[in-house]
């Protein structure tokens, strides 16, 4: 796997340049693994697309992940319905209402924390960039590391699918730190959800 290059700068715009120059240099890439530093955060963007041969089906992959300074117990999940959720949901399976139509429809929400989900989709541009994702297989969580000695919490927006198109890219990147900034929260702030 290709090495993570840092790509870092005063501005978006100053460090989005040099992604989409990463692009134009090399438009035909199968692996793009960069650690994106703005602000004080850093994310890992992991794109790798595999066409297969033979046999094989091939795969693709669009990964943000951060790890997150301040967390607390709060986890979600949020993740495309297919056919198989639909059934469960028929028999009974657990999936939270946010109250957002749309959401609600087309995706399983799972959180330990209601209010604070809610909150969180409050952003009329975070639900909508999840919801353009309706051809792809995509998951958003907030999740505790369990194979490490030290307690750790991190945030993953994966989308099944080789993104490529920096605009797109840009997109996604900007939802996810929206979504990174309310969950990564410090302690004054979670008093609000307690």
């Amino acid at each position: 796997m290709e090495q993570a290059k840092v790509i870092s700068g005063n501005t978006a715009d100053e460090i989005w340049r040099k992604i989409e120059a990463d692009f134009e240099a090399n438009p035909d890439f199968f692996e793009y693994r960069a650690v994106i530093e703005q602000d004080g955060v850093s994310v890992m963007l992991d794109i790798d697309i595999d066409l297969g041969g033979g046999f094989e089906g091939g795969y693709a992959l669009t990964r943000f992940v951060s790890n997150l300074k301040n967390f607390d117990d709060f986890r979600f999940s949020l993740h495309r319905q297919d056919i198989i959720d639909g059934i469960g949901k028929l028999f009974g399976m657990q999936d939270v209402r946010l109250g957002y139509p749309e959401l609600d429809k087309n995706l399983i929400v799972k959180t330990n924390n209601e209010k604070r989900l809610v909150d969180l989709m409050s952003d009329e541009l975070v639900r909508e960039v999840i919801l353009s994702l309706p051809e792809f297989n995509f998951h958003i969580g907030h999740h505790s590391s369990a194979n490490t000695q030290v307690e750790s919490a991190f945030l993953e927006l994966r989308i099944d699918d080789g993104v490529t198109n920096p605009v797109r890219l840009r997109s996604l990147y900007n939802v996810f730190i929206k979504v990174l900034k309310k969950v990564d929260l410090d302690n004054d702030s979670l008093i609000r959800y307690l």
